[in-house]
């Protein structure tokens, strides 16, 4: 996707930054609202399902390798699809049957925080230093904050609600670090493709062995248009923009996109279905962003610096990625941190 003509080339990066966050933030409210009308996995899987062959479409366009040529691709495509996709959206929806898409989507962005913390277990190079595990803490402490138990709350509906969401982060963030020690070469649309559709059969499978049918579907206007801008804002509009900011700004810079979002769901929820989230959730969203801060200052540091540099222009009016890692494959609502970090 390039619509640089259509913006002013300093102001292009901001704009696509926004733009995905509205798409993705968005997201969540769209799925609390389809959720009325439609079963929770097999809501997912039949969106993800006509997604994925969009996307795929798409990389067939836009790529040479297209079809996964070996044992280390297809297992990225495992992991994706079934980590980063198919438990990451089926916990998500089920938990949005609870709790509204403003509070899942601030519960979703501790997914950073997590992956950091993954990637310190399962890759010893990446262990957190002691300013790393306060960062940790503290995105820890904000969900608390967000879903503030007591003893009276212990299984109440919004508690249940609210673990599943947190548990689809915790998915969300394993898969992303699984992936990343696996050999592959597969582009990154290729594998988003490929994830999305063994990551719709599994949600599909997962929806009938739930009970799940097509016949307590309610066809409304309203269930339509929440599929449709799911489908084709958030899934397949959207990962043309990641794609392009991708290009542009390299992987650390798009993936702080999963902290606007909370502050997107929170102000379409207010506008479109009246929901006001309390100020102690406003504040955990804080806390968590704040620990993100922490865990990632270094690469933070870095993409400040790449900013105030004069090399734009001898890059086309691009600013030069600051990571060499590759993409790792996400969706709305999760942020893999795909740079490393060392240890304090």
């Amino acid at each position: 996707m390039k619509i640089s003509g259509l913006v002013p080339e300093k102001y292009l990066e901001l704009v696509l930054f926004s733009i995905l966050a509205i798409c993705w933030g968005g997201s969540f409210v769209a799925i609390e609202i389809g959720l009325e009308y439609v079963p929770p996995l097999l809501f997912a899987g039949l969106r993800y399902a006509l997604a994925g062959v969009i996307v795929l479409g798409y990389a067939v366009l836009t790529t040479n390798h297209v079809w996964p040529a070996d044992r280390g691709e297809w297992l990225a495509v495992g992991v994706a699809g079934t980590l980063v996709i198919a438990l990451y959206h089926g916990l998500l929806y089920v938990g949005e049957l609870y709790v509204s898409g403003a509070v899942a989507a601030t519960l979703v962005s501790t997914a950073p925080i997590l992956t950091v913390a993954f990637a310190g277990v399962v890759l010893p190079s990446e262990r957190l230093g002691p300013v790393g595990l306060v960062g940790f803490a503290l995105g820890l402490l904000g969900v608390i904050m967000v879903v503030q138990p007591t003893p009276s709350m212990l299984g109440a509906d919004a508690t249940v609600g609210a673990a599943l969401v947190f548990a689809s982060a915790i998915a969300f963030a394993l898969g992303g670090v699984l992936v990343r020690p696996i050999e592959s070469d597969l582009p990154i649309e290729s594998l988003e493709g490929w994830a999305m559709i063994l990551g719709s059969a599994v949600l599909l499978g997962w929806g009938f062995l739930r009970g799940e049918s097509v016949a307590a579907i309610e066809l409304t206007a309203t269930a339509i248009v929440s599929y449709v801008y799911l489908t084709f804002v958030s899934g397949v509009f959207a990962f043309l923009l990641y794609f392009e900011l991708l290009d542009r700004s390299g992987p650390t810079q798009v993936n702080l996109v999963g902290y606007a979002e909370p502050a997107v769901a929170i102000v379409i929820s207010w506008l479109v279905l009246g929901s006001v989230v309390d100020s102690l959730t406003i504040v955990g969203l804080l806390t968590i962003l704040v620990g993100f801060v922490l865990i990632k200052r270094r690469a933070i540091r870095r993409l400040l610096r790449s900013h105030w540099k004069p090399t734009a222009a001898r890059h086309g009016g691009r600013t030069p990625s600051v990571s060499s890692e590759r993409a790792q494959p996400r969706t709305d609502g999760g942020t893999p941190e795909s740079e490393p970090e060392s240890a304090d």
